[in-house]
């Protein structure tokens, strides 16, 4: 660009000899001031005389430093100098915050250091906060310390009651608030129980000052996280928490609070005052506060009485009595606390205790010795208000609330403290008509004292669920809550039987069977939906096979050969083929089984989940036997299964808590969720074959007049339970008989054969079971509109209706020449079947049989092969391995 072209920045009050002068000079710098200021050079920080004088000593970068070594900064320049650009007052009087003429009480950022030394704090400095900050917690730990008094032990475990109501709004019972404790003098506690809860929980008790520095850390972290809080703490602590029972809320100035007044109890307060406080204060389970109320509530003993094995036992269920209880709280967790479960964990921990009691020098080692298992302990008492059903209502409203604590906000300890109102779905009407229904049938016919070898330790368990909502309507857990403490409404492992059978054919219509001609990847993609026409084998003690043909083995390469009930063939022969819906309705274990292999023991497992059913309470489905009910759900997770079939395929998981109220109003409400777990046409045609069950079937003993009714029959290995499952559109009931030993100490529960029980030559499905569940929903549908199923569509296609290319073998051959081991140690018994003439065509009153007796493993407990029969055992003698039931075994 040529030189008469370039036109300088004008000064606003010079003009153009104005510019003409700023760029004169050898030394002039290239900018002159910004157009529009009104102010000197100095107003922008460039020094006191004109531009190119001060440009003259030196270049624009020493200006630059000259600016931020008088005011830290470009901006601190102009705000030094005069606060905002143009003002008038000149240097050193405007508001700017880095002036020098100013002093500050922290000299932060550094007024005399440059660059990155003006951030770094002086020792001075540092030293000032440390001692500030030290000080602030020493007067923060004065005040709170000063402000906090030593808690009352008598004062402790006073929880309010839980209210329960019925469904219908009226008050069930008021529980929970009743404590049982007893305050004694620690002369009345045995030494070893001093020492086991010292060495398992705080072994520097007696010298500590009663806190825990890392524990708490470790607790307050955890809150702020929004955790839980967690153990480590000192027994100085954990006695002051129990103090503080009716404070339980989870927050850090909560936390702090405890701390302050664990400092002072540890500082004020007697050692030996402070393990008396904790152990009359802390909670064993049972509801039992405290040694005395805990050594009554196990042993029925006073606590000075204790041995250390019982001492260290108890010092166990101070971690939790939840997990700790031998006897089990499975209504709180069926799974993880169970009686089995927790006695493991007890001897566990109480082994620990006492070896270290050894190791810190309080117990002798000879004496330790001694306590190798669990004391001898007794059941738990209950309040008497919850006795007969009342118990087991509330054990289920409760275990509901604590295993959906994310959902309900209610922990166990919450719970305890109690002041809830808790609305239930139970019917009042409902559970007394199900209890009365139950205690008909068994004083009618079961007669310990006529017949104690048969008749004693006979249960019976059932659960009714509404298929629109999921709601429970009714249990029966057992006689009475506080004589019988296992929920037989819930877990009692009892197995199903053939009542797995539906979730079977459920299988086989959602998915299909696979084509034996296909490899297996792509026999799993190519299926064909089942009709309930299909045909298969009927055959007794039928070769089962893979679906590819091949001939089933199991890990010992050992054959599976699969019985029916009464060892008697079902179907047109030579084949014997069957179809489907007549297999049900006969209940025939050898059609089922081979069907469950076509389709996938995985699938069928996963019918039977999508129905409801949980996971844990299905076994092992590597086994044939697995189709026909080795698996032991609970009466109302059967219930619920079926009433998934009821509600046209809409499965909603079983509930039985509406809602719960508490001083802060409502603070929980349940919310049904429903999953679609098969197509209405797969629901409805399952539907649609069991009522020819209950129509012309196993069943027949629960027809309702007037009504329409799906069930279906079962009986286990070993004829060790019997059971009906059936529903109308507006009800599912399960109803379940067994014998166990109600020794529940007895960790290793065994079933007990029901031969000759009741009377009966053998319990079947169709008997006391189905009596019970007609009685039952007869009066609990009483003034309810019937209703009918949905008319199910057509599904599927015939499978394999051309007869088969080759005979099955006669029973003689197969004896001859396949014995079928069984993947069980045990062998099923063997006992003689009816002859053909004690046969008869009433089936409730000749005990459903037809011919046999045939029971065992084949829906066995254990899901293995037991041996077959020999030629001398032949003729309906027989009952073999995999037994099913014509109208009972598994198979019926």
């Amino acid at each position: 660009m040529s030189e008469h072209r370039r036109k300088p920045p004008q000064s606003q009050e010079g003009g153009r000899a104005a510019a003409r002068r700023g760029q004169s000079g050898p030394s002039s710098g290239r900018r002159a001031a910004p157009r529009g200021a009104t102010g000197s050079p100095s107003d922008y920080g460039l020094g006191h005389g004109s531009a190119g004088e001060d440009q003259s000593h030196g270049s624009r970068t020493e200006t630059r430093r000259a600016s931020q070594r008088n005011s830290g900064g470009r901006r601190g320049a102009a705000e030094a100098v005069g606060g905002r650009r143009g003002d008038p007052t000149g240097p050193g009087r405007g508001r700017g915050r880095s002036s020098p003429d100013r002093q500050r009480l922290i000299d932060y950022p550094r007024a005399d250091k440059y660059g990155w030394q003006r951030w770094m704090p002086s020792w001075k400095l540092v030293a000032g906060l440390f001692v500030g900050f030290v000080g602030s917690l020493v007067a923060v730990a004065g005040i709170g310390y000063a402000m906090v008094g030593i808690p009352d032990v008598a004062k402790t475990a006073t929880a309010q009651n839980n209210v329960y109501y019925w469904k219908d709004g009226s008050q069930m019972v008021a529980t929970g608030g009743e404590t049982n404790r007893q305050k004694i003098d620690l002369s009345q506690i045995p030494e070893e129980m001093r020492w086991a809860v010292i060495s398992q929980e705080n072994k520097t008790f007696y010298d500590d000052s009663g806190i825990d520095p890392k524990g708490i850390a470790r607790a307050v972290f955890n809150m702020a996280r929004g955790g839980q809080t967690q153990g480590g703490s000192t027994i100085t602590q954990q006695y002051v928490k129990n103090a503080m029972l009716n404070d339980q809320s989870q927050t850090i100035s909560r936390k702090f609070k405890e701390i302050f007044v664990s400092i002072k109890v540890g500082a004020e307060v007697d050692k030996n005052e402070i393990m008396a406080g904790y152990l009359n204060s802390a909670y064993y389970g049972r509801n039992a506060y405290g040694i005395q109320a805990a050594a009554r509530a196990y042993f029925n003993k006073d606590a000075i009485k204790l041995d250390p094995g019982e001492c260290a036992f108890l010092a166990a269920t101070l971690k939790g009595a939840t997990y700790y209880d031998p006897a089990g709280t499975p209504s709180v967790d069926p799974v993880g606390a169970t009686s089995a479960a927790n006695q493991k964990r007890a001897l566990q921990q109480m082994q620990d205790t006492l070896d270290k009691m050894v190791e810190y020098g309080h117990l002798d080692a000879n004496v330790r010795a001694k306590y190798t298992k669990l004391p001898k302990w007794q059941n738990p008492r209950s309040n008497t208000d919850l006795k007969g059903q009342i118990g087991y209502l509330v054990d289920l409203a409760n275990g509901y609330l604590v295993t959906h604590s994310k959902e309900t906000g209610i922990t166990q300890d919450l719970l305890q403290l109690g002041g809830y109102s808790i609305y239930t779905t139970f019917d009042k009407n409902k559970v007394k008509e199900l209890e009365e229904s139950v205690t008909k049938v068994q004083k009618a016919n079961i007669k310990p004292e006529e017949r104690p070898e048969t008749d004693t330790h006979v249960q019976f368990g059932g659960a009714s669920v509404e298929p629109d909502t999921g709601a429970i309507r009714a249990i029966y857990g057992g006689e009475d809550a506080t004589k019988h403490f296992t929920d037989n409404a819930d877990q009692t492992g009892a197995q199903v039987g053939s009542t797995f059978k539906p979730f079977v054919l459920a299988a086989a219509m959602t998915w299909g069977v696979r084509d034996p001609n296909l490899g297996s990847s792509q026999a799993q993609d190519e299926r064909t939906i089942v009709s309930p026409e299909s045909l298969f084998s009927g055959q007794n003690k039928l070769k089962i096979k893979n679906y590819d043909d091949t001939v089933w083995k199991n890990e010992k390469g050992e054959e599976w050969l699969q019985t029916n009930d009464g060892d008697v063939s079902l179907g047109s022969p030579p084949e014997f083929k069957i179809d489907l819906r007549e297999a049900m309705r006969e209940s025939v274990n050898s059609a089922f089984v081979q069907l469950g292999m076509d389709v996938g023991l995985d699938k069928v497992k996963e019918s039977a989940a999508s129905a409801g059913l949980k996971d844990s309470s299905l076994t092992n489905s590597g086994f044939p036997s697995f189709s026909i009910g080795i698996s032991d759900p609970s009466a109302i997770r059967m219930a619920g299964a079926y009433a998934t079939f009821a509600a046209s395929g809409k499965q909603r998981d079983p509930y039985s808590v509406e809602k719960v109220t508490s001083e802060k109003g409502q603070i929980f409400t349940h919310e049904t969720t429903t999953n679609q777990a098969f197509t209405s046409k797969v629901a409805d045609n399952v539907t649609d074959v069991l009522k020819t069950v209950v129509e012309d079937g196993t069943g027949t003993n629960a027809q309702l007049p007037g009504r329409q009714v799906a069930g279906k029959t079962g009986t286990t290995d070993g004829n060790k339970s019997a059971w009906f499952v059936g529903y109308t559109p507006q009800l599912s009931t399960a109803v379940s008989m067994f014998r166990y030993d109600d020794d529940e100490s007895n960790k290793n529960r065994t079933f007990l054969e029901m031969f000759g029980t009741g009377g009966q030559k053998k319990i079947h499905g169709a008997s006391f079971p189905a009596q019970i569940w007609h009685d039952y929903m007869a009066e609990a549908l009483k003034g309810t509109q019937p209703k009918d199923f949905p008319e199910p569509e057509p599904i599927g296609e015939v499978v394999n209706a051309e007869p088969s290319p080759s005979p099955s073998p006669s029973a003689t051959e197969t004896e001859e020449a396949e014995p079928s081991p069984s993947p069980s140690p045990s062998v099923t018994e063997v006992e003689p079947s009816p002859t053909p003439t004690e046969t008869c065509t009433n089936i409730f009153n000749c005990n459903e049989e037809t011919g046999g007796t045939t029971d065992g493993n084949g829906n066995g407990g254990t899901g293995e092969v037991s041996p077959s029969p020999t030629d001398t055992e032949t003729n309906g003698n027989t009952r073999g391995n995999a037994n099913g039931g014509f109208f009972g075994g598994p198979g019926g």
